[in-house]
């Protein structure tokens, strides 16, 4: 993983790259997210890769002459522009590996998406993200733990994002329960955002866009196409804190994102089924090979995260609130109020002079109140 940490330390030279050339990296011909890194960190600079001659690019490891030669070629420049003005001029957010605001939990992964793209309203660095999938074959049976897992886990957890493929099945039954309550959930697309597939979804997925969103690593005219799903499923386990399996076959993509899940170090969840249902014997599978937990409810998860209700919190923020001078609660409230604003946000809103205020956040941080991210971002 060193290219990883090699791309933070040029962060900040990364910052004016251009939209075109963070996209046309994605879009390289065989080239893969690894190998995308590599070229990235081998130059320096996005921009370097798409000004080196051919025979610079075939010295460089894992880079054959038919990469180089693409890269050379230089034609998907023209399909990046267009894509760069697609998402520009729709709202579409795209984030790039070495932008500040990548989601941590991705960075954490060797192969996740050099670039992806992002329609809708939520934070995709929240402090609970749990993935849903399972059978499109979903029973009656399987439908309802759904339903009454996520249920009981918005109790508790009413900034908890649920993601899953907005596929039939468990898929499109784990969007459905987080909307009705009042949960954000994200669909993760195996195709490009001017598509919806399945079409019979398309209303939720509106509704998603704005108590959530939809996210693809594929440019926006990409069709549907079955290595395209088994592909986004590296980001479905990969984005969130652990993955969660209700229902499937001995084989199926649901298992190949519980392997992924594990792969990165994420926990894992199964819930168990009789040993003649053919839709649990992936999850029992999971389960007797010691590849996921069982879980049978809400607090069995809560459980095994470690993660406190709502309830509970509150009490220890009562008790962080007469740590707070008026300001530092002002602020404090702020924060809370947006989910995360930068330095100069608060600076504006608040009317605090930036030497000051800079001053405040620190011994905020101190209290461990307030958690400063990168590009001086602050959140609760």
């Amino acid at each position: 993983m060193i290219f990883v940490y090699l791309g933070v330390s040029i962060l900040c030279a990364m910052s004016e790259v251009s939209l075109k050339h963070k996209i046309a990296l994605g879009l390289i011909p065989r080239i893969g997210d690894i190998n995308a890194r590599k070229l990235v960190s081998h130059f320096g600079s996005v921009e370097a890769v798409f000004h080196e001659p051919y025979r610079n690019l075939i010295r460089i490891p894992g880079i054959g002459s038919g990469i180089a030669k693409h890269i050379a070629e230089k034609t998907y420049l023209v399909s990046a522009e267009k894509e760069a003005e697609y998402v520009e001029n729709n709202n579409i957010r795209t984030f790039f590996y070495l932008d500040a605001d990548y989601p941590f939990r991705l960075r954490q992964c060797d192969d996740s998406p050099v670039v992806f793209f992002f329609k809708g309203s939520c934070d995709l660095n929240s402090l609970k993200i749990l993935s849903v999938v399972g059978t499109r074959n979903a029973s009656t049976h399987g439908k309802e733990v759904c339903e009454k897992i996520i249920g009981g886990l918005s109790d508790g957890h009413p900034d908890l994002i649920i993601v899953s493929g907005l596929a039939y099945g468990i898929d499109i039954t784990s969007h459905k329960a987080a909307l009705s309550n009042n949960l954000q959930t994200i669909g993760v697309l195996g195709h490009g955002i001017k598509t919806i597939y399945p079409a019979i979804h398309r209303a939720i997925a509106a509704t998603m866009i704005k108590q959530g969103g939809l996210l693809t690593d594929f440019v926006s005219d990409t069709l549907p196409e079955r290595n395209n799903f088994l592909k986004r499923n590296r980001i479905i386990a990969g984005i969130s804190d652990a993955t969660l399996v209700i229902e499937s076959g001995i084989k199926g993509g649901a298992l190949i994102t519980a392997d992924m899940a594990n792969s990165y170090n994420r926990d894992v969840f199964a819930v168990p089924g009789r040993p003649s249902d053919i839709w649990s014997a992936g999850c029992n599978s999971l389960i007797k090979s010691n590849k996921a937990a069982l879980v049978e409810n809400s607090d069995d998860i809560e459980y095994f995260l470690d993660w406190k209700p709502e309830r509970s919190i509150s009490v220890k923020q009562k008790s962080l609130f007469s740590d707070l001078n008026d300001t530092e609660q002002r602020i404090y409230e702020l924060i809370m109020k947006e989910g995360e604003l930068s330095i100069d946000n608060i600076c504006r809103t608040l009317e605090i002079p930036v030497n000051k205020l800079s001053s405040l956040l620190l011994q905020m941080e101190f209290k461990g109140v307030v958690k400063c991210y990168p590009g001086n971002v602050y959140r609760v």
